[in-house]
């Protein structure tokens, strides 16, 4: 029997990372709200009593930057006037200017359109490859550490923001390390959980909060043995945190955005880019297609990578790896993705609805697994397609 221990982690909506992509999102929210065809790279950076808000915007309305911002730090929880990063007393800077327009070109009319003098369509907003995974670990189809640390984080906050634990703070911290025996999770083997507090809270009645009312809130008993190893604010002490303690910035989180590590990403990250990001639109894609094909019962596991040249539509290389797992050669698989999906940016876009303000909620516990939104990249809709088609060719 082979046996690994696998760790992802997760962290809260206050973190200071989160905070900043929490706060882009937000501004892409309302520029596309206000114009569906708004063009957004818009990034934070959060330190004691100070926020930045950069980027280039290209929108047919005015945004108003700070009231976003402030907005967005009074729903994190970021209230108290006496701290340095609170909603009403932080200082706000913006750098904004228009997209460049040699960006634009190649956007707006993709290479192919210009070369063949065909009718205008998007082209990629950059260069760049982008990963989509899925495989059947949870019913989200998702890999069970990230699954679970996200889980971990979001009842974090829940009980701060119910009063369940009225003495927790924003920021906060999860980890799950699952163990595995010949491939599949057997179990947990360790749980991290680092909150924030309140200066008079009792660490050890604190512990015994986080254990019972977050840790065996979320993790089923059956994945908890007697000697899964539990390490709950193991400094001692996390009175000071958000981005009074550490400097927050947008797309610093992309490995909790995704797959906890479990599958490879490309680098870009998604938080503050308008769906002309390929960075974004196209590995919601590939997270849509890997899904679709596990859901088809094609492969247990699969992976997908894109990759893009700026201003071009096609995408350069598409390449599907099921470990092993599929019912048909890899290259078999590939053959059919790219019978069945579009992959052309302006396609995506089209196929997965993504000119609409969906994108602050998804800034935090994670973009992939999502069922709780119902963003059309997690829909399995198209399993069926692709098992006709391997029915058929």
């Amino acid at each position: 029997m082979s046996f690994r221990l696998f760790t992802s982690e997760s962290v809260t909506e206050g973190h200071p990372d989160k905070v900043c992509d929490l706060i882009s999102d937000a501004v892409l929210d309302e520029a596309l709200r206000r114009d569906p065809y708004a063009r957004v790279a818009c990034e934070c950076l959060a330190k004691d009593g100070r926020l930045v808000i950069a980027g280039e915007i290209t929108a047919a309305a005015e945004i108003d930057f700070a009231k976003i911002a402030r907005d967005t730090v009074r729903q994190i929880g970021y209230t108290d006037n006496s701290e340095l990063f609170s909603a009403d007393n932080i200082e706000i800077e913006t750098v904004v200017s228009r997209q460049s327009p040699d960006i634009a070109l190649g956007v707006d009319r993709s290479y192919e359109s210009r070369r063949d003098d065909l009718q205008a369509e998007n082209g990629a907003g950059d260069q760049g490859l982008m990963f989509g995974y899925a495989c059947r670990e949870t019913e989200e189809l998702m890999p069970a550490p990230i699954m679970y640390a996200h889980k971990l984080a979001r009842r974090l906050t829940a009980v701060r923001k119910e009063g369940l634990l009225p003495y927790l703070r924003p920021d906060g911290k999860t980890q799950v390390t699952f163990r595995y025996e010949d491939g599949a999770p057997a179990g947990i083997d360790t749980v991290v959980v680092s909150t924030q507090h309140s200066a008079d809270a009792d660490l050890g009645q604190l512990r015994r909060d986080i254990t019972d009312l977050v840790i065996r809130d979320v993790i089923p008993e059956e994945l908890l043995t007697r000697d899964t190893k539990y390490y709950i604010n193991p400094t001692g002490r996390f009175v000071i945190g958000g981005p009074e303690g550490d400097c927050g910035l947008t797309g610093r989180k992309i490995i909790v955005d995704t797959y906890g590590g479990y599958a490879p990403h490309g680098g870009g990250c998604f938080s503050g880019k308008d769906p002309t990001k390929v960075d974004r639109s196209g590995a919601y894609m590939m997270r849509y297609v890997a899904k679709n094909i596990v859901a088809s019962g094609i492969a247990d596991k699969c992976e997908i990578q894109v990759s893009y040249a700026i201003g071009v539509a096609a995408p350069v290389s598409v390449s599907v790896n099921t470990f092993g797992t599929g019912k048909a050669a890899d290259e078999r698989i590939t053959e059919c993705v790219q019978d069945l999906f579009d992959l052309r940016p302006g396609a995506i876009i089209a196929q997965l609805d993504l000119r609409r303000p969906i994108y602050r909620d998804l800034a935090a516990y994670g973009h992939m697994g999502r069922k709780d939104l119902g963003v059309p990249f997690e829909r399995t809709d198209r399993a069926a397609q692709i098992k006709r088609w391997f029915d058929t060719h």
